[in-house]
């Protein structure tokens, strides 16, 4: 009689030739990124941002003008700028974080919640990963955007304060200023203007003089000028000084003289002022310029971000579709 080999069903061998729980165990195992799908989405939004960049750039160049009542305004450029920007970051990230969803590999006995989690997690990685891409090839750019005009501003402020400190500086190294001193140049050039009336009696003496006597000293009055911008006003013994050499070399009276000095300084105070003004004027429209350009840098940013992790998501269901 043949005997059967029965074991307790306690002591029975397990079938472990198709375990229930491989699928599970294997989606434990596996990674949640496919880091192959970001680098390619990545580079997609890269290539496509540098692609449209350059392509507004010329857009750009093309509508601009430097002739007056030519081509679009400066409102109208600023805002196409940003609409521009705007939209490539919308397309440049929508593709790349498509192409991270779509191209990333099946994960098997994944709650619905955690698929949407890491298509979400990939379209972010891409859009981080193409930003530092298109930021390292064109930081050059977008570091002039955000400092330029704070350089900008203050170089001209600078300017002009060096304006006012040494307004005649620059023309008492030479009788005829040019150059940033062709202003006070000119102003002293008005102090020794000639009286018509008094041009005969002026030549009668300045034709006994010697070359050197003749020529209006304006290194000198230059000083006198810069030291009287540096403080604001002009000493009484200067302007009596100088209205002598004015008296002497146009024939002038001394009150009139005195009354010239007075009147060409005051207008060179004035002139300086302005131009101090006008230099903070642009010193600040170029400020404003650069805050609003990093602002509005930093929404097409993070509208470029929401984009591409949206689009990872669309990009995702169709691969598990």
């Amino acid at each position: 009689m043949a005997m059967t080999n029965t074991l307790p069903p306690d002591r029975m061998p397990l079938d472990r030739s198709i375990p229930a729980n491989l699928p599970l165990t294997t989606a434990q195992h596996t990674s949640g990124v496919s880091w192959g799908a970001i680098l390619a989405g990545a580079a997609a939004a890269a290539a496509l941002s540098l692609i449209l960049l350059i392509l507004g750039t010329g857009l750009g160049l093309s509508s601009v003008s430097p002739w007056a009542q030519v081509g679009i305004t400066a409102a109208t450029f600023g805002v196409s700028t940003i609409l521009w920007l705007t939209f490539t970051q919308i397309a440049a990230s929508g593709m790349g974080g498509y192409l991270a969803g779509r191209l990333r590999t099946r994960w098997s006995a994944v709650h619905t919640d955690e698929v949407y989690f890491r298509d979400t997690a990939h379209g972010f990685l891409a859009w981080a990963i193409a930003s530092l891409a298109t930021a390292a090839l064109l930081g050059s750019a977008i570091s002039g955007i955000v400092a330029g005009g704070a350089q900008a501003g203050a170089s001209v402020v600078g300017g002009a304060v060096a304006a006012v400190g040494a307004g005649g500086a620059a023309m008492a190294s030479s009788e005829r200023g040019t150059g940033a001193g062709s202003l006070s140049g000119y102003f002293v050039d008005a102090l020794f203007r000639k009286d018509p009336n008094a041009a005969a009696s002026v030549s009668t003496s300045a034709g006994s003089g010697s070359a050197s006597d003749a020529a209006p000293p304006a290194a000198e009055v230059g000083r006198i000028f810069a030291s009287a911008l540096q403080t604001g006003a002009l000493p009484a013994e200067d302007s009596r000084y100088l209205g002598q050499l004015v008296a002497q070399r146009t024939g002038l009276a001394p009150a009139d003289a005195e009354k010239r000095v007075t009147d060409t300084f005051t207008r060179m105070q004035t002139a300086l002022r302005d131009a101090k003004a006008a230099a903070a004027d642009a010193a600040d429209k170029a400020r404003k310029a650069s805050a609003y350009a990093a602002l509005w840098l930093f929404v097409s940013l993070l509208i470029g971000a929401f984009v591409a992790s949206l689009a990872a998501t669309f990009g995702g269901r169709r691969r598990d579709a």
